[in-house]
């Protein structure tokens, strides 16, 4: 199938066949794919959690209504987006150039341009900016799971506070959307997709 077949072939699953489990190698595409995902500055500014525990998915599914996709997925992708965006900075340039002063002077205009968007925003807007990128990430993980025919559901619907609890979500992080992944059961009914018309989406300027 083609990418946009793909897209269509993808459904929110509201339950996985617990039998099947993503394997090793097609779940490291779909890490690879959020890895690779753009972000604004290149910054990522987030940090995910990848959970095939089950008495951990239990726990999880627990804290969010007890929606059966998390407790029978094959693993469930949980995306957090930082919060401490000058710390993450600084390690992003430190990458940038191997820890070479030489190579971070060089970067100084890129650096400074970095520092005024930062230092020019409150910290409630930075967070907004922050969880943008997370929402792309989010984007990139359900495409590269449609590509790899792998079933997934992006949820909000969970107590970030309780979950983050389970994982010992650090401090500087803050939870945003889980996305459950595995295989639909056999014979899963499939609602029709509902989508606008591209005359209703999209306006053209020639």
């Amino acid at each position: 199938m083609s990418f946009l077949s793909h897209l269509s072939w993808r459904y929110a699953v509201k339950s996985f066949d617990s039998s099947k489990k993503v394997s090793d190698l097609d779940l490291e595409k779909i890490l690879e794919a959020i890895r690779m995902t753009p972000t604004s500055f290149g910054l990522q500014p987030y940090h995910f959690y990848v959970v095939s525990n089950q008495e951990v998915q239990d726990k999880i599914q627990s804290a969010s209504w007890n929606q059966p996709q998390l407790g029978s997925a094959s693993h469930v992708i949980l995306m957090a987006v930082r919060t401490d965006l000058k710390k993450n900075k600084e390690e992003y340039f430190d990458l940038m150039s191997s820890g070479n002063a030489e190579v971070r002077a060089h970067l100084k205009g890129f650096e400074d341009v970095m520092d005024g968007f930062i230092g020019a925003k409150s910290e409630a807007d930075l967070l907004v900016w922050a969880s943008k990128q997370v929402y792309i990430a989010q984007g990139f993980a359900l495409a590269a799971c449609a590509e790899l025919e792998i079933d997934s559901c992006p949820m909000e619907g969970f107590d970030p506070v309780k979950v983050g609890e389970i994982l010992w979500i650090p401090e500087n992080q803050k939870l945003l959307v889980m996305l459950p992944i595995g295989y639909r059961p056999k014979n899963t009914e499939l609602r029709p997709k509902v989508r606008f018309s591209n005359k209703e989406l999209f306006t053209e300027i020639k």
